[in-house]
């Protein structure tokens, strides 16, 4: 028997939680905040778990956390206390390695120390073993999740986790100038993907207004054509890397093989997407890559899901499929051209 946190985004989670269900025939559920997070537990053991999701990783799972220990909360220093020594016990998986403390809450929790606090008072037990505490690229985890009258302790590596971030809530600093927040989709896809966007020359940026998208694969040293009726931001004009036709995508054709990416964050219908999608299929090179938003417009997202890859497999081979945490009702796909 074994225990798991999972966490999607909010309003998904029964859609995480269908997917599971699937995989796992014995868990069940109980909510732990509204749409979002909830507690599993299955029959399945530890190993087993992790190898089913990462064989077949569910689309509106976006974080999982083992649940290895259970602390009751007294909202004294007992529960810091206790804490403390449930880390000096995982020692051995602990020791010599990069560590990052991952500490989340319910409203409700009678857990009185911040996260703040509590994040010094294990930084300094990590201190004592020789486990280096650290924010980015660590190679553990501890994830702290406090309920009402308890907290739920497990250790794990990034990779068993899905996510590097609390939750799998990836933040990234808003800079001075971007066009748009749709550039946090494109970089959480390049991290989620591991498809570096630097490692292409020249892409396609379809629906691109007002040019989050663009502005990102500009700055990662890419030739772009981007299409869109409406403008684009004044920042990008006369780019000299750029070139902008202000048309509508279904009106416009490329010769074949121009470009080796193809990304397009548009607010279509999903088959209306696929049937532009595959009608500029051949601008992209045999082996080339294509990162699309999917729109959810549909009660049954899991359904539209499956309609959508069985009908862009005409043309590509789909890799992932996945709702990032900087999707909204939305999920983002991963090709590539056959």
């Amino acid at each position: 028997m074994t225990r798991w946190i999972g966490t999607a985004n909010r309003g998904f989670a029964t859609y995480a939680m269908e997917e599971l269900r699937r995989l796992l025939p014995s868990v069940k559920f109980v909510q732990l905040a509204a749409g979002e997070v909830f507690l599993m537990e299955t029959t399945d053991s530890r190993e087993e778990v992790l190898h089913i999701i990462a064989v077949q990783e569910p689309i509106f799972l976006r974080h999982i956390q083992p649940v290895d220990k259970e602390i009751p909360v007294t909202g004294s220093a007992d529960d810091l206390q206790e804490l403390s020594e449930i880390i000096r016990h995982s020692e051995r998986l602990l020791v010599g390695k990069a560590t990052a403390v991952h500490i989340r809450r319910v409203q409700n929790s009678q857990f009185p120390y911040s996260a703040a606090d509590t994040k010094a008072v294990i930084d300094a037990v990590l201190a004592e073993m020789d486990s280096e505490p650290s924010l980015q690229q660590p190679e553990i985890i501890i994830s702290i999740y406090a309920v009402e009258d308890r907290m739920l302790v497990g250790i794990a590596a990034p990779q068993d986790m899905l996510s590097d971030w609390p939750g799998g809530a990836v933040r990234f600093q808003r800079e001075e100038g971007q066009i748009s927040r749709a550039k946090f989709k494109l970089l959480e896809a390049e991290r989620a993907l591991a498809l570096p966007l630097a490692g292409f020359t020249r892409a396609l940026d379809i629906g691109a207004s007002p040019g989050g998208w663009t502005s990102l694969l500009l700055e990662r040293g890419l030739q772009v054509t981007a299409v869109d009726p409406a403008d684009l931001h004044p920042s990008l004009s006369g780019h000299e890397r750029l070139r902008y036709l202000k048309k509508n995508a279904a009106d416009i054709t490329f010769e074949p093989g121009s470009f080796d990416l193809f990304v397009c964050d548009m607010s279509w219908s999903p088959m209306q997407m696929c049937k532009l999608v595959l009608d500029l299929h051949p601008a992209l090179v045999t082996g080339g890559s294509a990162i699309i938003t999917v729109k959810l417009m549909h009660r049954k997202p899991l359904q539209t899901i499956r309609n959508v890859i069985a009908r862009l497999e005409e043309g590509f081979q789909v890799i992932k499929a996945k709702q990032l945490f900087h999707n909204r009702d939305e999920i983002t796909l991963y090709a590539i051209k056959k």
